[in-house]
């Protein structure tokens, strides 16, 4: 039988993981005290504080919070797409300016694909547009990760014919096929039913076992983040700032009947939402745990 799961809290400025330890790893993505906010002629709105974090090659790494945290804001910064108001976003060392291809992004609308294009076509169409490969090999490269991801048959579909399982897997394929140093990923089940839902999931870790790429996930379901992430960040309500980092690679789908499973959701939320946690001192925000 194995032991229930326990917390164990380490100071703020510890920079290594209590499961994992990495001394000597430079991580793939750093986050530095980022600062997120949206400005009106009337109004500022900041959306995050003060975030820090580092991810590593192979991490499938979680950000999770409640609606309106910043989650989607940090993935966005991320992928270049906004500019942090204070802070720093860098990849491999090298400071984030824009979007680039060695960061690909897949959202949860299922209309990211061009509904003109086939299957195989949006699935080539970002390895041609950006030059990274002849037509041929573009075209061998699409259709390794179509199969990949169970849509073999379904090359020459249009996206209108595709259930939204099978446009999520497209978007998947695609994003793959690019080989980007981090995939981003926004929220990309949370339109599906519950039982697609995990399919999905089953399936993004099925690919992850055997491609080893790095994952950067937005999700706002705790069991969710617990099944996908090996490291969750736990983010505060509005604006977010770091709550907790956790390990929690020894959960998965195999897992969520356990009552270890249910044990480490119930202690995440009470990080989250609990009202003596949200008034903790400075000093005790941001502590790296392990379930």
């Amino acid at each position: 039988m194995s032991q229930q799961p326990q917390l164990h809290a380490v100071p703020k400025w510890h920079t290594q993981s209590i499961a994992a330890p990495r001394p000597a790893v430079q991580p793939l993505l750093r986050a530095e005290g980022i600062s997120l906010e949206y400005r009106s002629r009337a109004h500022t709105v900041r959306a995050t504080h003060d975030v820090s974090f580092d991810v590593y090659r192979g991490d499938r790494f979680v950000l999770l919070g409640p609606s309106g945290c910043g989650k989607s804001s940090l993935l966005k910064a991320a992928g270049g797409f906004i500019a942090p108001s204070a802070g720093r976003i860098s990849i491999n060392g090298q400071a984030v300016n824009g979007p680039g291809p060695d960061r690909v992004a897949v959202f949860q609308e299922f209309d990211q694909l061009p509904p003109w294009k086939t299957v195989k076509q949006n699935v080539m169409f970002p390895l041609l547009a950006s030059k990274k490969l002849k037509r041929n090999e573009a075209e061998e490269r699409a259709m390794h990760w179509i199969g990949k991801v169970g849509l073999a048959g379904f090359a020459d579909a249009y996206p209108h014919t595709l259930s939204g399982g099978m446009k999520q897997r497209v978007a998947i394929a695609r994003a793959l096929a690019m080989q980007p140093e981090v995939l981003l990923m926004d929220e990309p089940f949370a339109a599906l039913d519950a039982l697609t839902r995990r399919k999905m999931q089953e399936e993004l870790g099925r690919l992850w076992e055997e491609a080893r790429f790095t994952l950067l996930f937005v999700t706002h379901s705790i069991e969710e983040a617990l099944v996908v992430g090996n490291r969750i960040l736990l983010l505060s309500p509005h604006p977010g700032r770091v709550r907790a980092e956790l390990n929690s690679h020894q959960f998965g789908l195999h897992s969520t009947g356990s009552p270890e499973f249910q044990s480490a959701a119930n202690r995440i939320h009470r990080l989250l939402f609990d009202e003596d946690t949200a008034a903790a001192p400075e000093s005790a925000v941001g502590r790296r745990l392990a379930l």
